[in-house]
């Protein structure tokens, strides 16, 4: 055997065992390979990926869209990054918005800070620095689920920062949930389903493997999770006497059969908010803005641009 062929064959089992080995982390490690691939596809999709220090944590964040666009901001729920709105985002960045998507101290890439309160308070101070570091003066904010519950505070307190408020399936009323919130952090398979059934209308089968690395991740950084649910079910923010004091115009969009929030209390904020515009998403549930933003993102688009 000559020397090429001996080298040949040598590439060939290299191949081989780094195929093995890339199989066997996936099946170990899925989650981290699928958010990989995200990672990438945002790279090549020319999605900008930084990292800025607000209030004194690191907090990560995407940006998309024309830099001299005029800006929105978009922030995430609890249990969520800003990987979450990347299917909307890019209806806003097409349009000519500049889109900035912080992941709150606690979530995505964004530091972890043990001694952080994780409370809806804290997370609205973090992204208003968030606005600061940045340099924007006034943005059209939304915000989606706890997002939306911190974002209503923003324009609450700071209404010469907030030019538009949209509101995607927003928590923040004073009202309890009916369901068991510690699901939020699942500790089984069996759990994951239970949440998956409240998360979205006919929820796709998890594959075994999958499912156990979501609950190994769970059980690592439930922690965040469980504190900012906590501070959220005092109430102690909530936003039900703060609502009708807000001028600006807000969109507030619904998926028709959320089971987390559900579309009530959607109809409640519209109706302690004069000035805005309910949009309910028939068929779509709690996620309306990942799973359904081909009905959500034109008229999101419309609404930023009046």
């Amino acid at each position: 055997m000559t020397g090429t062929v001996r080298l040949r064959w040598k590439l060939l089992w290299l191949a081989v065992a780094l195929v093995l080995v890339a199989g066997i982390g996936f099946l170990l490690r899925p989650v981290s390979y699928l958010m990989g691939w995200l990672y990438l596809e945002e790279d090549l999709g020319g999605v900008e990926s930084r990292t800025v220090q607000a209030e004194g944590y690191g907090v990560h964040y995407l940006a998309e869209g024309p830099a001299s666009g005029p800006v929105v901001v978009l922030v995430h729920g609890l249990g969520s990054r800003a990987e979450d709105w990347r299917n909307l985002a890019p209806y806003l960045a097409r349009a000519g918005f500049r889109v900035y998507i912080p992941d709150l101290p606690g979530y995505g890439r964004s530091q972890k800070p043990v001694d952080f309160s994780y409370s809806v308070r804290d997370e609205a101070a973090v992204v208003v620095g968030f606005l600061d570091a940045m340099g924007l003066k006034q943005v059209e904010l939304g915000g989606w689920s706890m997002g939306g519950w911190v974002v209503a505070l923003i324009a609450a307190d700071h209404p010469e920062r907030v030019s538009r408020l949209m509101l995607f399936d927003a928590a923040g009323l004073d009202v309890k949930p009916l369901w068991n919130t510690g699901l939020f952090t699942p500790d089984s398979p069996q759990q994951l389903d239970q949440l998956d059934a409240l998360l979205m209308p006919d929820p796709p089968h998890v594959p075994a493997f999958l499912a156990r690395d979501i609950v190994r991740i769970s059980r690592r950084d439930g922690w965040v999770i469980q504190r900012a649910a906590a501070s959220m079910l005092t109430a102690h923010d909530a936003t039900d006497n703060l609502l009708p004091r807000l001028k600006m115009p807000v969109l507030i969009v619904w998926g028709a059969r959320d089971r987390i929030i559900p579309l009530d209390q959607g109809q409640t904020i519209h109706w302690l908010i004069p000035q805005s515009q309910l949009s309910v998403i028939a068929g779509c549930g709690y996620l309306a803005p990942l799973q359904c933003s081909a009905a959500i993102g034109p008229e999101m688009v419309a609404f930023a641009r009046h």
